[in-house]
């Protein structure tokens, strides 16, 4: 009975989360660009608080962290931030860099792996195809990172429209219990 108190007293959290996850993918789909500079500029005020907060951990005597790795870390996040800040959408760019070479990586271990496997599996193919398929759409991102930024952005804004109206039917299917008890 305690959880569906709480639940029915946070229903209106669903709701908020929903909305404003489906007002962003509108806002993706209709200008991805802007949107994933959007993206960028949130992980830099992220990064920013994850630095602020590792300072101030620096100066926590019962901290189990290594001073040097902490400091280290506060480092990064404090300089990832604000260059961030500086520039959202330059972050934006390195960041699809990033995701390109993950993506060739994946795609060539895909690809070794599914030429070490050929004979213990059947449709292994598959595997390699998935792996070059992974390295054409890294080379496509490292081809035109903006292009790639505005894909990117464009799946992600359909995705948050999909988590928003699932949110939002959570929130009102909580809102509903109270009624039924």
């Amino acid at each position: 009975m305690a959880m569906t108190g709480y639940l029915h007293r946070s229903w209106w959290i669903l709701l908020l989360y929903g909305v404003i996850a489906a007002i962003f993918g509108v806002m993706a789909l209709i200008n991805p660009l802007t949107a994933g500079v959007a993206l960028a500029w949130a992980f830099g005020i992220m990064a920013l608080a994850e630095g602020v907060i590792s300072v101030a951990a620096l100066f926590d005597r019962d901290s189990s962290l290594s001073r040097g790795w902490l400091l280290l870390y506060a480092v990064a996040s404090l300089l990832f931030g604000v260059l961030t800040l500086i520039n959202p959408a330059a972050t934006a760019e390195v960041l699809i860099l990033f995701l390109a070479a993950w993506l060739i990586i994946g795609g060539v271990f895909r690809i070794v792996f599914a030429v070490r496997v050929r004979k213990a599996i059947r449709g292994e193919w598959l595997i390699a195809l998935s792996g070059l398929l992974a390295i054409l759409l890294g080379a496509l991102f490292i081809a035109s990172p903006v292009a790639g930024l505005v894909v990117t952005t464009l799946w992600i804004g359909a995705i948050a429209m999909v988590y928003g109206a699932l949110q939002i039917i959570a929130a009102f299917r909580v809102r509903r219990l109270e009624k039924n008890l």
